[in-house]
């Protein structure tokens, strides 16, 4: 599936022309929606329910007409996001929304058939859940949480404010794939402004300081 078709799946899994959807009576669609929040009554899980559906409604979607949606909560740990998974697999859903990588991933495990669509995952491609983000294939699409062109701008920014600069330490923690892409970003133009860049843990970011 392309990914604009993946994507217009979240609106709905229909791309009639509207013409055509006046004309005869619509099929009640079926979404999951996995938070990595403990319930609704969190502040920003509220606000991101709240945005989600303005956005469907803008749509033609409403939870009043045509549409259905399964809410799941979970507290982000593994457990927690590996049941609420299983539960929404297990239903007669057109599509799950996620938002997280935990919930990705236990989403991953547990259905490779169902549509899903995510948002702020920090790195979909080295996560393994898409080819890439241009042609996903597979059962997943959606948006990264980071850029990473960004992190090449702070390189550019900071040689902007101290031309001289000539190594720069790279704060990172390795085992993150987010960290990994934002370093291989500013690697890759590291040698268009003459700087030689060290990769830095936290325990060594906290000797330099010291020292």
């Amino acid at each position: 599936m392309r990914r604009r078709e993946f994507i217009t799946l979240i609106g709905g899994a229909v791309t009639w022309p509207l013409g055509a959807r006046a004309q005869q009576p619509e099929r009640t669609r079926r979404i999951g929606v996995l938070m990595p929040y403990p319930n609704k009554d969190n502040p920003e899980a509220q606000a991101r329910i709240r945005a989600f559906l303005q956005e469907l409604q803008q749509l033609g979607w409403t939870t009043d007409r045509n549409l259905q949606i399964e809410y799941r909560w979970t507290s982000g740990d593994t457990d927690s996001s590996r049941k609420a998974a299983m539960e929404l697999a297990a239903l007669p859903l057109d599509l799950i929304f996620a938002t997280s990588t935990p919930s990705v991933v236990a989403l991953q495990q547990a259905t490779r058939t169902l549509p899903i669509v995510f948002v702020m995952v920090a790195d979909p491609v080295a996560s393994g859940f898409v080819a890439s983000l241009a042609k996903p294939g597979g059962n997943m699409t959606g948006f990264p949480i980071f850029e990473y062109g960004v992190s090449a701008k702070w390189l550019e920014l900071l040689k902007e404010i101290a031309p001289r600069v000539a190594r720069v330490g790279i704060v990172r923690d390795p085992t993150i794939p987010s960290n990994v892409g934002q370093f291989a970003a500013i690697q890759s133009v590291a040698p268009s402004f003459g700087v030689e860049l060290t990769p830095l843990g936290g325990r060594d970011a906290k000797d330099v300081a010291d020292h």
